[in-house]
């Protein structure tokens, strides 16, 4: 395939090597106003908004993937394997199963448990594991440290389902897992597949066991120290 592609109009040299990945377009669009220093619109096709910009003197770029593993899918795919992009880091909201968690903390995902059939197309005679590239975990968490920040490092489930009728959340809690999303999995998968690397932050939005949350102004703008973690580490 050439580029542009049916869902990215960016021409070539347009994204930097590292992209930030929100699921929300507007969230894209306030990291780009926010911190990125004269901002370009590279793509726009579906409302996905993509900018490149500088931050500290480092060429970034941000673009939403949509919400789900099959628009991740498509959009990281694209972003690694037709315009050579080198890093993804995924900055997403996800809701809490480990029960110390609360609003606002951060979680590192060192691996990405998963409801999804994604990984059958690779034709594997086993169950994959996806998991972070460890260059850009190491680094994240050396961040954090010397941002102070609170979080938590471990395995986050991806899940097809964001209404779920077997309300499974608390069988992934008695594993150790610490939190779920819906787009890692796919993009950890990706990257292996394509020999580049990602890692996965969020922000926790809401508390599925006690029924807590965010409200969507507050997932879009004020995610603050996730976005300057991977910002940092670019």
């Amino acid at each position: 395939m050439s580029i542009p592609t049916p869902h990215i109009s960016a021409e070539a040299g347009d994204f930097a090597g590292t992209v930030l990945m929100p699921g929300d377009p507007l969230r894209a669009q306030f990291v780009a106003e926010t911190y990125l220093e004269k901002a370009v619109l590279v793509n726009n096709v579906r409302g996905i908004k993509g900018y490149t910009g500088s931050y500290h003197g480092k060429q970034v770029s941000v673009m939403a993937s949509g919400m789900g593993m099959p628009s991740m899918g498509i959009y990281s795919y694209e972003l690694f394997n037709f315009y050579g992009v080198d890093n993804i880091i995924r900055i997403g909201s996800a809701g809490a199963i480990d029960p110390t968690l609360d609003l606002k903390d951060i979680v590192i995902a060192m691996g990405a448990c998963t409801n999804s059939n994604y990984c059958a197309q690779f034709g594997l005679p086993g169950v994959y594991a996806p998991i972070a590239s460890y260059a850009l975990l190491s680094k994240a968490v050396k961040r954090a440290d010397e941002m102070r920040l609170n979080y938590k490092i471990g395995n986050i489930f991806s899940s097809d389902t964001f209404y779920d009728d077997a309300a499974s959340l608390a069988q992934w809690q008695k594993m150790g897992v610490l939190a779920v999303e819906m787009e890692a999995a796919a993009l950890y998968m990706n990257a292996a597949r394509s020999g580049k690397n990602t890692l996965c932050i969020c922000t926790i939005s809401d508390c599925p066991f006690t029924g807590k949350e965010c409200t969507s102004e507050e997932r879009q703008t004020s995610f603050r120290q996730m976005m300057e973690l991977a910002l940092e580490i670019a």
